[in-house]
């Protein structure tokens, strides 16, 4: 009986029963909410499909959701870094994995070190 109890804790049920009721069409970019004083008044039409559908059930996932709370790719560039390099040849960005293995053994090799001079 304790081993049955044991291997029982470690089922785990993927894509089981969602969390919450919250639709998603509150937060996508392409929903139409229109809402009225009671709680039962809520029209939601979707407008990411032609004509525009409306959409009777809260949405749990949607292949045409997007956040409206992230940036748009507008709002990204205006804040977006400009990489310049000091030289006009050379690349901005990631290096290469052949790059950086030839910067590595650069870096491992000791330096050169100048004999101390003569003191007085």
């Amino acid at each position: 009986m304790l081993l049955r109890n044991d291997l029982m804790s470690l089922r785990k049920v993927y894509g089981g029963t969602p969390i919450g009721n919250e639709s998603r069409c509150t937060t996508c970019i392409n929903a139409r909410i229109i809402e009225g004083y009671a709680e039962s008044e809520r029209l939601v039409f979707c407008d990411a499909m032609y004509p525009p559908t409306r959409v009777s059930f809260n949405v749990r996932q949607c292949s045409m959701y997007e956040d409206k709370r992230l940036p748009s790719f507008e709002e990204m560039s205006k804040f977006a870094w400009e990489i310049r390099t000091k030289s006009a040849g050379a690349r901005a960005g990631f290096v290469t994995t052949a790059d950086a293995d030839s910067q590595r053994q650069e870096d491992e090799q000791p330096e050169e070190v100048p004999a101390a001079a003569k003191t007085r």
